[in-house]
């Protein structure tokens, strides 16, 4: 954890209350962990710390861009993502980290590194389904679109005397004939 040595939180010297800590995230950030579906990255995480008596409660909320890419045209765009993330500090016997809710680390600890939670918020915070904006609003013409138009199912035409194709005339009336 030596390459995100700015995302430790000294907490020991700091008096009872409210914290502020700002963190700029980047490509940078994604690369360490070796995530590698943005493309490039421009989050702002505010941190605010309240420093109780016998543990600390962390809130964090980020706002920025992540440039992705498209999951209809594989084309790279910027999503905004905007993300909250509350996280109780309890003191214990040993560290524990299975609730998502709340860590628990050892009595003597002295300083806490939220880099894990900086990089889970902003992750979840991406949709699921990926959409460029130009796709939403039929601006964005790509060859991959007009491929996706192509094959898209078309209505069923009639014929020019307003009847229907008799091959589907015969399968209706099987369901009729009961």
């Amino acid at each position: 954890m030596k390459k995100f040595k700015e995302f430790d939180i000294p907490f020991v010297g700091l008096k009872q209350g409210k914290h502020q800590f700002d963190f700029e995230i980047n490509k940078k950030f994604f690369d360490a962990f070796e995530f590698e579906e943005f493309n490039d990255a421009n989050v702002h995480v505010d941190l605010v710390l309240d420093k109780k008596s016998s543990m600390l409660e962390l809130t964090f909320k980020s706002k920025g861009t992540v440039n992705v890419y498209c999951d209809l045209s594989n084309e790279p765009y910027d999503q905004e993502i905007k993300g909250k993330l509350h996280l109780l500090v309890k003191f214990g016997d040993e560290y524990n980290d299975e609730n998502e809710e709340v860590l628990i680390i050892p009595h003597g600890e002295y300083q806490i590194n939220v880099a894990q939670y900086i990089y889970e918020m902003i992750v979840l915070s991406v949709p699921n389904k990926r959409i460029h904006p130009g796709v939403k609003d039929g601006t964005l013409s790509t060859e991959i679109l007009e491929k996706l138009e192509a094959f898209q199912p078309k209505e069923e035409k009639e014929n020019n005397d307003g009847e229907t194709d008799p091959r589907w005339d015969q399968l209706k009336k099987l369901l009729t004939d009961k």
